[in-house]
């Protein structure tokens, strides 16, 4: 069952609007990730599904990999989303579809648009670094982006600034007058920061957004709430800006987007909009038809669960039910 801890509502101080709901703790559960990977899953959550179009949020390691196989996640697919994967330590190898083969390493990017649909597989070298840390997210696609044809896209260097004693690098979205060369089809914001001094510092923030503070490593405190590793902090919507103290070394990820207002269906690796949609995908994905071959990985791919025996419903940003 999913763990939620609900912090007293805040009493507008600055840089709070009038439409704030408060700020809710996530503390994440943890979910096995092929057969050797354990992550901790943030999003979603019972009392909080999305920020943004952030709908996924999982944060694995620091994990000691070196007499381990690492991340081992053999062929699977998805449809109406983009993966965003990214790197502190360790180094994953890419494979879709498409024909992409692909490494990623600390300080790059690898975005997936599946659109209607695509498949890839997640797999650490035969050699590779000692450790592996690092975060993969979602982000669920409008419409008619999520039925468009699938995409990859890797980024090896990004926009990168300061803001105090903080180091920030722009992951998709726009902050502090850098833009990242990502592709998004919401208004949407990802940016790593990291602090090199103990001086706190205010970052600016959009009032028509909603935010999340991911605490990847170290120790923070953001507008008062201590945030510990593997913990995400819902920050709401109206907010123009946040207070950030963090001890040197330590990294965070503040999420950000446009509330997400179509309803969806998330089941296993799919997004969509409705009960008929979902059990389509998972026909097609068993019956080896839209998703195509992964390049180079000749693994047999994971095999689709049995859908539930009830109805799946549409959920809103806040986890209603609209069907």
């Amino acid at each position: 069952m999913d763990r939620t801890e609900s912090l007293p509502a805040q009493t507008l101080p600055p840089g709070v609007g009038a439409t704030d709901p408060g700020s809710v703790l996530l503390p994440g559960h943890d979910v096995p990730l092929g057969r050797y990977t354990t992550v901790r899953r943030l999003l979603p959550q019972r009392q909080r599904r999305m920020v943004g179009a952030w709908c996924f949020v999982d944060h694995f390691g620091p994990d000691d990999v070196a007499e381990r196989p690492g991340m081992e996640v053999p062929p699977h697919p998805h449809t109406g989303l983009q993966t965003v994967t990214w790197l502190l330590d360790g180094e994953i190898l890419h494979r879709d579809s498409l024909g992409n083969v692909q490494p990623i390493r600390p300080g790059q990017l690898n975005v997936m648009t599946s659109g209607r649909g695509i498949a890839h597989s997640e797999r650490s070298p035969l050699v590779h670094p000692p450790l592996m840390h690092g975060v993969q997210l979602w982000v669920a696609l409008p419409d008619p982006a999520r039925a468009g044809d699938p995409d990859f896209a890797h980024y090896a260097e990004l926009p990168a600034g300061r803001e105090g004693d903080l180091d920030l690098t722009v992951l998709v979205g726009e902050f502090g007058g850098k833009r990242s060369p990502a592709v998004a089809h919401t208004p949407l914001l990802g940016v790593q920061i990291e602090a090199r001094g103990p001086a706190p510092a205010t970052l600016p923030l959009r009032p028509d957004f909603e935010y999340g503070m991911l605490a990847m490593s170290g120790s923070a405190e953001v507008d008062g709430v201590a945030l510990a590793p593997g913990a995400l902090l819902y920050l709401g919507v109206g907010r123009t800006s946040l207070t950030l103290r963090a001890a040197p070394g330590s990294r965070l990820l503040l999420l950000g987007g446009a509330p997400f207002e179509e309803p969806l269906v998330m089941w296993w690796n799919f997004v969509g909009r409705s009960h008929e949609e979902i059990a389509a995908a998972r026909e097609d994905w068993m019956a080896g038809r839209r998703f195509g071959s992964v390049a180079d990985d000749a693994a047999p791919s994971l095999p689709a669960p049995a859908l539930p025996t009830t109805r799946l419903k549409s959920r809103d940003r806040s986890g209603g039910v609209r069907d």
